[in-house]
């Protein structure tokens, strides 16, 4: 059987200030090759240049992956300030839009940092536009300096509830994760359950309630040291099998 094609969402990076470039990380293609077993597409988030429609005709599943750019506030009946940083439009109106048509269509859909609030926000939730400015909540943004071994280091524990999806997926009840973001959950859309918080209450662990397919997202990065982590691995090998399935599905249904 062919590998299925898992689209990786881009974002919209500028070279010297004037090139624009849409694309996405290294680690994101790595692990959706050799963990996951897709063949990776990286997907131009610009409505100009592909639809949703086209885009689900044409990948299996799809990675929303994190990036600089924050999700506009204005997609949640916010005003933007100067707190929710840089925005990627493009992004949003393909994204959005994308999540919300898999989850109806069952299609696999795993979202990690943004797209964990992307996810949260194409189902009618909200943000926090700075989470360490809250009272009682941990600073969880990159570290601005050292390597990037010292970045994506295990900074704290995320605990599931007991006998939920990431508890049966991950065999345990508590795990250890980087944390590389600075926004965060701050309503939950009515269908997002939280399913995996941060010592400090910061929602880490989420899926879509009644989906018909594959919805587990969180928010911090699992796509460092894929092959080799005990808690990434099974992810996006879990999140691979649900794209094999429909990829399998979508054979059969051709033929």
């Amino acid at each position: 059987m062919p590998r299925p094609v898992i689209g990786i969402i881009g974002s919209s990076h500028l070279i010297n200030n004037q090139y624009v470039v849409l694309g996405a990380g290294q680690m994101n293609a790595q692990a959706v090759s050799e963990v996951s077993g897709g063949i990776p597409m990286i997907v131009a988030t610009d409505p100009r240049v592909v639809s949703v429609e086209e885009l689900m005709a044409t990948c299996d599943g799809f990675l929303f992956t994190g990036a600089r750019p924050n999700v506009h506030p204005e997609e949640y009946g916010e005003e933007p300030t100067d707190a929710h940083g840089d925005f990627d439009r493009d992004r949003d109106r393909i994204s959005l839009p994308l999540i919300r048509a898999c989850v109806a269509r069952g299609q696999p859909i795993m979202g990690i940092c943004r797209g964990f609030q992307e996810v949260n926000v194409a189902m009618g939730g909200t943000l926090h536009p700075e989470i360490r400015d809250l009272p009682g909540r941990d600073n969880h943004r990159m570290p601005p300096d050292g390597t990037l071994e010292e970045k994506f280091e295990l900074r704290h524990e995320v605990r599931f509830s007991d006998g939920g999806p990431f508890h049966r997926l991950l065999g345990r009840p508590a795990v250890m994760t980087n944390t590389l973001h600075g926004q965060g959950i701050k309503s939950a859309g009515p269908r997002i359950v939280i399913d995996g918080h941060a010592p400090d209450g910061t929602p880490e662990a989420i899926y879509i309630a009644d989906a018909p397919g594959f919805t587990l997202s969180v928010q911090w990065h699992p796509e460092w040291n894929a092959c080799a982590d005990p808690v990434s691995r099974p992810l996006f090998e879990a999140f691979g099998d649900a794209c094999r399935a429909w990829s399998a599905g979508a054979l059969r249904k051709a033929g």
